[in-house]
């Protein structure tokens, strides 16, 4: 329950503030981008499409490309920004806040492809406009992770990039200033409102039964319907959608 999309927001919502906390030291950045690959790689695995056994080696190979790239590329661009002497250190904070973006999403897309390969070599099962099994495509395949990577790239967007640009102006004004205490809170109420504009946005940008052209898939595929379209499962919304399969 925790990994499914619905508890998205309440699981992930603290895992942000941590990752936007600033002046965030070498340890503290490995570990906030370590607890957010890990929940990233357990919503991918349970929200995947599971029309194909997808063993659990899949699973890891996944999940330690997605936090070996996070961390590298985390650490890497904190490292050139603190050696960046012509920034001045309010620039070098405020850039260092927007560090986090840039490493999730190349993380997000490691993980996906990684974890969902299997999907690439076996392909996904492609339906007909009545629900029937036609067959497997490796191409739908293709196309189902191209959307699901392009979704998990614009998920962070907005819960990584709009809370730096709100607090920066909100740490400014006077009561933060005389209550330092309130910009934790204050941090977290904003990185939740952004979550939860984010996430509709992101999961609405192809549906969860795409569409596709049989003239674009396997000339196997096309030769078994009459169908024009068919379907495929993209994966990463419905908590391991099974197609029917027609009985033998």
């Amino acid at each position: 329950m925790p990994f499914r999309m619905s508890g998205y927001i309440p699981f992930g919502t603290p895992i942000v503030v941590g990752l936007l906390l600033p002046n965030q030291t070498l340890a503290s950045t490995v570990f906030w981008q370590w607890l957010n690959q890990s929940h990233n790689a357990c919503v991918n695995y349970a929200n995947r499409n599971a029309t194909k056994p997808s063993p659990v080696s899949k699973f890891i190979q996944g999940y330690l490309g997605a936090v070996i790239s996070a961390v590298s590329i985390a650490v890497g661009l904190n490292v050139l920004v603190q050696k960046a002497n012509k920034f001045t250190p309010a620039t070098r904070l405020l850039i260092q806040r927007f560090v986090p973006f840039p490493a999730v999403a190349s993380a997000n897309i490691c993980n996906v492809v990684l974890m969902r390969y299997g999907e690439l070599e076996e392909g996904i099962d492609v339906l007909d406009s009545d629900g029937n099994l036609v067959g497997s495509s490796k191409i739908a395949a293709r196309h189902a992770l191209l959307e699901t990577a392009l979704t998990r790239v614009v998920l962070p967007m907005p819960i990584l990039v709009l809370p730096p640009i709100v607090m920066s102006m909100l740490e400014k004004t006077s009561l933060l200033q005389a209550r330092p205490r309130l910009l934790l809170p204050v941090q977290s109420l904003v990185c939740l409102a952004a979550f939860g504009l984010a996430l509709p946005l992101a999961i609405s940008l192809f549906p969860q039964m795409s569409e596709i052209e049989t003239s674009q898939l396997e000339p196997e595929i096309a030769q078994a319907t009459s169908s024009r379209t068919v379907v495929y499962n993209k994966g990463l919304k419905v908590s391991c959608l099974r197609t029917p399969r027609p009985a033998p």
